[in-house]
């Protein structure tokens, strides 16, 4: 039974067809788990860059509104609410529904403004957080929720 056994292993052993196939069942799962993380990768940085560049374009809008001044009588239209609507929907148009960035909204992550002075000039701060969506890769592989992180300086100029 034994010599049985090893005749047959033997067999498989000096015979060579198939062994591309033994090799492809080993190493397509690899190589489709790294495929699909670059991917996933990819489109969360993608989604950072986007979030980043909405950051940008609100600084940008409210480091440039010129104040209200009671005196000449000039009333500033500027306001934090077109400010997040630029940074949101890449428009300050109220009509706007494309998201820059699908689960980046008003109700779900806020944008935070604010003014600081430094080293004597005014700087406009914006600063988000966003919780990424990642697809299932993540929760098989145990990587837990991230969050993306954005934060952008402008420095004041108003006209």
């Amino acid at each position: 039974m034994i010599t049985r056994l090893q005749r047959f292993f033997v067999r498989f052993h000096r015979d060579e067809r198939g062994a591309v196939l033994a090799e492809a069942l080993i190493i397509v799962p690899f190589v489709t788990l790294f495929s699909v993380g670059i991917l996933e990768f990819g489109n969360m940085f993608w989604e950072k860059e986007q979030i980043e560049t909405g950051l940008r374009d609100a600084a940008r809008y409210l480091s440039r509104c010129q104040p209200s001044n009671p005196l000449s009588g000039y009333v500033s239209q500027c306001s934090q609410a077109v400010a997040r609507r630029i940074a949101y929907y890449g428009t300050s148009d109220p009509a706007a529904t494309d998201l820059r960035v699908s689960g980046w909204d008003p109700s779900g992550s806020a944008i935070d403004f604010a003014t600081v002075t430094r080293a004597g000039k005014q700087v406009v701060v914006a600063s988000t957080s966003h919780a990424y969506s990642s697809s299932p890769l993540f929760g098989w592989l145990g990587i837990g929720n991230i969050t993306i992180e954005a934060y952008h300086e402008e420095r004041y100029i108003g006209w």
